[in-house]
């Protein structure tokens, strides 16, 4: 008897336990939702801001102007930074994990002293590596809703480059790919770079974004190469200048993205990993449940044997 109190007692744990993961998936789920409608929401803005700057961009070079200090790459590479998006609780499968892994590989692959710009409390796990400092933390909102809740990362990230303290700057992120797969990624953001026509996923080549290079280019020929030969645009103001307002702009839109991503990425992480541990609380209780009964039935047994045991003395 006692060992089926024993089994009972563990199958009623894990039955609670069952209840708690059940609810957290749950809420986990409704996040999600909300986190990858926001995704979404963002998306148009930010590639037509990435179009227009690029249009401008090989406007500016086409005439010859200076390239805007923003979007020129330096020579020599002293210290990069990196903007790391974490966490800032666990349940979330290898979330957190896998974008420190992707963080500490690429430092390992390329030996340059690094600051680090945490966002997140799981960031922690960065503190003390080799050739690595922490410049500063930020905190991190479960659920961004403006832009300006991220404006001082950015400030930081924009003056520190201006100022020659960081000659690249790079941000850590799990990009959302599904419910059921994040991909941990590390992307420079500083400075921008024009060659590869891509910018955090926005404009590149991902079908879930529904932009890609051939569209931009399709789109330049329809509205812009189409008129060139009978129309003269005059700028005002000029290139440069829309230049210094817009490509600030756009760096928060898109450091705003991959907190989004992020958040979306955590949430779904989190859902996987609670409605596995559902899963599993089931198949334990089924299991105690087969091992109460296998308990239950074996102290009937005994108990039977032992009755007919007496009687059999009696008679004799």
């Amino acid at each position: 008897m006692a060992k089926t109190k024993e089994i009972s007692r563990r199958i009623k744990s894990v039955a609670n336990t069952k209840k708690i993961t059940r609810a957290m998936e749950m809420v986990a789920a409704a996040k999600m939702r909300k986190a990858l409608e926001a995704v979404l929401k963002t998306r148009t803005y930010a590639n037509l801001s990435w179009e227009t700057v690029l249009h401008l961009a090989n406007l500016s070079q086409a005439q010859s102007e200076p390239i805007h200090e923003l979007l020129s790459a330096r020579k020599e590479i002293s210290r990069v930074a990196i903007i790391v998006i974490t966490s800032n609780r666990g349940l979330c499968g290898g979330f957190n994990s896998s974008l420190v892994s992707k963080v500490k590989e690429s430092i390992v692959r390329h030996p340059i002293p690094t600051d680090f710009i945490l966002v997140g409390r799981k960031a922690s796990a960065l503190y003390g590596l080799a050739n690595t400092e922490v410049a500063a933390e930020f905190p991190k909102e479960d659920i961004l809703s403006k832009i300006a809740e991220i404006a001082p990362i950015t400030k930081m990230a924009i003056n520190d480059y201006l100022s020659g303290k960081y000659d690249k700057v790079l941000v850590a992120y799990t990009d959302f790919v599904s419910a059921s797969r994040q991909v941990s990624r590390v992307k420079q953001i500083l400075p921008v770079e024009l060659e590869e026509g891509e910018y955090l996923g926005i404009a590149s080549s991902d079908p879930r974004i529904g932009v890609t290079k051939e569209m931009l280019a399709e789109k330049e020929n329809k509205h812009l190469a189409a008129d060139q030969g009978h129309y003269e645009f005059i700028f005002e103001p000029s290139p440069k200048e829309v230049l210094d307002k817009i490509i600030p702009k756009l760096l928060e839109v898109q450091l705003f993205q991959a907190f989004l991503e992020s958040n979306a990425s955590e949430h779904s992480a989190r859902m996987s990993a609670m409605h596995q541990a559902t899963e599993a609380a089931s198949d334990m209780v089924a299991e105690l449940t087969l091992f109460y009964n296998k308990a239950r039935q074996a102290g009937i047994t005994a108990e039977i044997a032992e009755i007919s045991a007496g009687a059999n003395a009696l008679a004799e």
